[in-house]
């Protein structure tokens, strides 16, 4: 765990506080928020990676391409299985381009544990825990038999709106927080 250059922390967190806002409040991640992540994300490593203080690196542009691809991979396979929207891929995959592959698992790690978490209160708010297990069970047989859950039931895929689902443009920005809050407590 390592905390990223102050510059870079500052803007990722601008980043996924408006994000966070435009997912709670329209339940979409819009393009202009992801892609202009990717590029400052891209652009600062260049300029502030190098330990040599040169003025731009290529092995800053490769950490963040790295993070870039890690991220935009697994979450793409998320997209996939229609657990995850297209906004949640790209603002996942500027994230990486931000903090590199490394930070970005521990990112993706801490996201997943309180996703999990904030997913478990909103199922017992809307008294649905049973209905829940009972989809997870369903969804672990059709990928046993190699067929996507959302067939049978429109209610497992992410983009229908009889489907529950938490603003997770908002759960990354918390579990990024997180992150960074443990990484410069283990850092000191």
């Amino acid at each position: 765990m390592t905390l990223p250059k102050l510059p870079i922390e500052i803007v990722l967190l601008a980043l996924l506080l408006v994000a966070a806002i435009y997912d709670v409040r329209f339940r979409r991640i819009p393009n202009w928020i992801t892609v202009t992540g990717v590029a400052i994300g891209l652009v600062l490593n260049a300029f502030l990676f190098d330990p040599l203080g040169g003025w731009f690196s290529l092995a800053g542009v490769w950490f963040s391409l790295r993070g870039l691809g890690l991220a935009f991979g697994v979450y793409f396979l998320l997209y996939v299985i229609r657990a995850m929207g297209a906004g949640d891929v790209k603002l996942m995959a500027a994230v990486g381009a931000m903090v590199g592959w490394q930070d970005w698992l521990g990112i993706f790690v801490v996201t997943a544990v309180l996703g999990g978490a904030m997913a478990l209160i909103l199922m017992a708010s809307h008294g649905r825990i049973r209905k829940t297990l009972w989809n997870v069970v369903f969804i672990l047989s059709e990928m046993k038999s190699g067929r996507p859950a959302y067939i049978k039931k429109e209610e497992l895929d992410v983009r229908n709106p009889k489907a529950m689902g938490l603003p997770h443009g908002a759960v990354i920005g918390v579990g990024t927080v997180f992150f960074l809050v443990l990484a410069a407590r283990l850092t000191q």
